[in-house]
């Protein structure tokens, strides 16, 4: 029961009358929210990059079929028992040209040391689809599966035996009907075709005319002739039959590498290191986590690659202790080397074989090459 005295009058309290510096203050708040609302919607032209998925090429994956099979699998020769890791990363990019990640996401981002911010244009470039860069990417990674085969073999002392083939035709190609991807293409007018700068040399040559070609098609030899095109390329006009080429290999053993939605050609030499783990006694890095990133090519030679501060923290993130860098991308490593991670600068194959070898016997890392400042 509730009393109440009806005499008593009660005076509400007076306002407390709004200060300037409180008016200043709500509008500020209003004008900051309302900003973070608009930048959540507005497009930008940058999207993210961020360490992707590590994988083993010592390991196994998981096939198209969602089977586990070993990345690396050998047949007609001996293989050994391997331990520790060689991982291969891979580089994860957040957004599209159609949909790029909006401005807050990319503020978040920079403050984020295994994250970069870059322009769309450097990862999706200009007039090429999805669908086209996928492509690209896939190919990039076939061709590169076969010079880290090559590499490998080679330093191993078997003969792989390069041929230049047809990897696709051009919109319009002088070749179309002729010439099919797959081919070998053996000689052009008489002379041996060793690689493709030998092949453009010949067209070049020919001013126009009928080039005679022997090509090897489905295990058999034969004889085509292509009448080249006149055509401007990059502001420069030349006679094209209209094909890209490839380097194939007949390899003395079967060696299938199986990995599944991953492009690009930065794998190569982890890819060659693997294959030779395998084919050799014992444990090349001794059974140590290492990974490394870079392309290579048949005759060992480590090239550059891209995102690679990401695969930096992903191997780091994946429990590696040792970083195989190519020295050519030795200016983006320096300062960037998450704690705990140690990098080695190689130039060629046989530069990873040193700096794994000496791993596995506990020699002195302190001299091998690193990235350092120039």
């Amino acid at each position: 029961m509730a009393l109440f005295d009806e005499n008593v009058t009660i005076t509400p309290a007076p306002k407390r009358p709004r200060t300037r510096r409180m008016v200043v203050g709500v509008w500020a708040l209003v004008v900051a929210l309302v900003a973070i609302l608009v930048m959540s919607f507005l497009p930008t032209d940058y999207v993210v990059q961020k360490p992707g998925p590590v994988f083993n090429t010592l390991g196994t994956t998981t096939d198209a079929n969602g089977k586990e099979v070993p990345l690396i699998s050998i047949k007609g020769a001996q293989t050994y028992p391997t331990g520790g890791t060689l991982d291969m990363l891979t580089v994860q990019v957040e957004g599209t040209p159609e949909q790029t990640p909006n401005w807050l996401q990319l503020a978040a981002a920079w403050f984020q040391p295994s994250q970069a911010v870059v322009p769309v244009d450097a990862v999706f470039p200009p007039n090429v689809t999805s669908s086209q860069l996928d492509q690209t990417n896939s190919e990039m990674m076939v061709d590169s599966q076969k010079e880290a085969t090559a590499a490998a073999l080679t330093h191993l002392g078997y003969d792989v035996h390069p041929m230049t083939a047809v990897f696709s035709l051009t919109p319009d190609s002088a070749a179309t009907g002729i010439l099919k991807p797959g081919d070998v293409i053996l000689a052009a007018n008489g002379t041996t075709v060793t690689d493709a700068a030998v092949l453009r040399g010949i067209v070049a040559k020919s001013d126009g005319a009928p080039v005679a070609m022997t090509i090897k098609r489905d295990g058999k030899t034969q004889d085509v002739s292509v009448t080249p095109k006149k055509q401007t390329v990059d502001g420069q006009t030349a006679w094209l039959i209209g094909v890209t080429l490839t380097t194939d290999y007949d390899f003395p053993i079967d060696v299938t590498i199986q990995l599944n939605n991953v492009g690009g050609p930065s794998a190569g030499m982890m890819f060659a290191l693997g294959i030779i783990d395998d084919l050799t006694p014992g444990e090349l890095q001794g059974g140590k986590n290492v990974a490394g990133t870079g392309t290579i090519t048949a005759d060992g030679t480590v090239g550059p690659i891209g995102g690679i501060r990401q695969k930096l923290y992903g191997a780091e993130d994946a429990g590696a202790g040792y970083f195989l860098a190519p020295a050519s991308n030795c200016d983006e490593v320096v300062g960037h080397v998450p704690g705990g991670l140690r990098v080695f600068s190689v130039k060629t194959l046989d530069d990873s074989l040193t700096v794994l070898n000496t791993i596995a016997d506990g020699g002195d890392l302190t001299t091998l090459p690193t990235c350092t400042s120039k």
